[in-house]
């Protein structure tokens, strides 16, 4: 095995060495950092490294990345691929949400979706040629309008950051000027790694079997199974020697109270009232754990409130919209939103690969900008996105409490649907993180009572377990149903920062 940067647990050595086995056996050998060109036959199948929170899988997904490319393999993103690079080895890094990929990329890790690598851009040939130049496959071009300014700040950027579109927005580009549109990937891939498995149905994970012939899945086995899914993962069928268990918790600081309440959650014998106890007890000693006595609304509008009901979910937004005065006709801009989902009929299948493309992608978080310059059409600002910024047709839903069907304060014939994001259920909130985290205790507190068992396991455990580490550095426990006064109104300044790529729907420009 070739020495990692990093020093090692003996389950994340062993699962290195595990790895490599997979790997050499698809032609790439880490050890002599060797490549054999594929011939399209190879194949390693599936291989899982599983663990809890904390146990050390995004770390070995980045070492392993780091050791791939140190031996000379691609790494394909998702926005540009060269003609020239299709006889070399490949790498994707994949996770299920815009959200999840930014964490791994916030990482040094050039992740993207899943959807970026199902569908590929077209981009114009007059600036393909600065993306082939830009990934190391061809000589630096002279493009009519560029100056030699530009495209050295796109070298720079794409030099820190690997984005082909974010070096050409560098260069003062827009995406509408050299995307001309997607298409549908017609041909498989190689290797693949795929974070936050556990969010994966069995529908996409046979999708990703086709597409890479060789796949690493890392995934935490305490998460909330999808919906539909039975309680069950698709890791959860793979052997055990292609099921690499990583045992061992490793401290994202010393001793983080977040992880220590999350892994508290294991004991059999742990109670709903013990659990609050131990929560209550870690806020009176860190600040990294606070008793909650009301919802913070000021966190609301970037980092949605955590419940399990979907009743708790609904009265807590239009709480959030009262506070903030909203009229129900209107978005105010700032307001977040969640994606629900795309309403297109099937004839309009190329607009939702733009739509998708873009990250508008069912569970995505959005940021309303405000109107564009069309009815129904809505600026907006993807969360966790590598293009953020866009404008689309748009049909929003707010849902009021005891109410069968929602309020929708404008709409777009036809385009992506959104629910408001101020809150949000654990299920959906899975493969994101933010910085502080408001978990909903009540709900949990419902839940326990319940009695529902999944997966062996109490389902307010599962439920608590996911909310917890959702949290990267500030968890919130809210006991009470009350709500503060924002301090400050809803902005979105820091959030205009380039122009929004124009999603065309309907045959209209936005």
């Amino acid at each position: 095995m070739s020495s990692p940067a990093v020093t090692f647990s003996d389950d994340q050595a062993a699962a290195f060495d595990s790895v490599t086995d997979m790997l050499r056996h698809a032609g790439i050998d880490l050890d002599d950092e060797t490549l054999r060109l594929s011939s399209g036959t190879e194949s390693s199948g599936v291989m899982a490294v599983v663990g809890k929170a904390g146990s050390g899988k995004t770390l070995l997904l980045a070492e392993l990345y780091k050791a791939l490319e140190g031996a000379g393999v691609h790494v394909v993103s998702g926005d540009f691929e060269s003609r020239k690079a299709r006889e070399r080895r490949t790498l994707a890094i994949l996770a299920p949400t815009n959200k999840a990929a930014s964490v791994l990329r916030l990482r040094g890790v050039p992740a993207t979706t899943i959807h970026r690598i199902l569908y590929t851009p077209v981009y114009d040939p007059e600036y393909e040629r600065i993306a082939e130049w830009l990934a190391g496959s061809g000589e630096r071009p002279e493009v009519e309008g560029l100056s030699d300014e530009a495209l050295n700040r796109a070298a720079a950027f794409y030099e820190r950051n690997k984005s082909i579109p974010g070096a050409l927005a560098a260069a003062g580009l827009r995406g509408s000027d050299f995307i001309t549109g997607w298409k549908r990937r017609d041909e498989p891939l190689d290797i693949g790694f795929v974070d936050e498995s556990s969010m994966l149905d069995d529908r996409q994970f046979e999708d990703l079997k086709e597409i890479f012939p060789t796949l690493l899945l890392f995934g935490d086995p305490a998460q909330l199974a999808p919906v539909n899914q039975s309680g069950s993962m698709v890791f959860d069928g793979l052997s055990e020697p292609r099921k690499l268990n990583l045992e061992r918790v490793h401290r994202q600081k010393a001793d983080n109270p977040i992880l220590d309440l999350a892994h508290a959650l294991a004991d059999p014998a742990l109670g709903f009232q013990d659990f609050e106890d131990m929560i209550q007890d870690t806020a009176q000693s860190d600040d990294r754990v606070v008793w909650g006595a009301r919802v913070e609304v000021d966190l609301m509008a970037r980092s949605p409130v955590l419940v399990w009901r979907n009743a708790t979910r609904i009265r807590l937004i239009n709480a959030f919209r009262a506070v903030h005065g909203a009229p129900e006709e209107a978005l105010l801009e700032g307001e977040p939103l969640i994606c629900d989902g795309i309403e297109l009929p099937l004839k309009h299948r190329k607009k939702r690969l733009d739509l998708e493309a873009r990250g508008l992608i069912k569970g995505a978080q959005v940021i309303y900008l405000g109107p564009g310059r069309k009815p129904g059409f809505s600026k907006l600002h993807v969360i966790g996105a590598e293009e953020p910024q866009v404008s689309a047709a748009s049909i929003v839903k707010i849902e009021k409490p005891d109410e069968e069907e929602p309020f929708i304060p404008f709409a777009a014939r036809m385009g992506a649907t959104f629910l408001h994001g101020a809150a949000v259920t654990i299920h959906k909130a899975q493969g994101s993180q933010w910085n502080t985290v408001q978990v909903f205790g009540p709900d949990l507190y419902a839940a326990a009572r319940m009695g529902r068992v999944e997966a062996g396991q109490p389902l307010w455990k599962r439920l608590a377990y996911v909310a917890i580490t959702r949290a990267q550095d500030r968890l919130i426990w809210v006991v009470r149903n009350r709500l503060s006064k924002p301090t400050y109104p809803l902005r979105v300044d820091d959030l205009r920062q380039a122009p929004a790529a124009a999603l065309k729907l309907e045959g209209q420009d936005s």
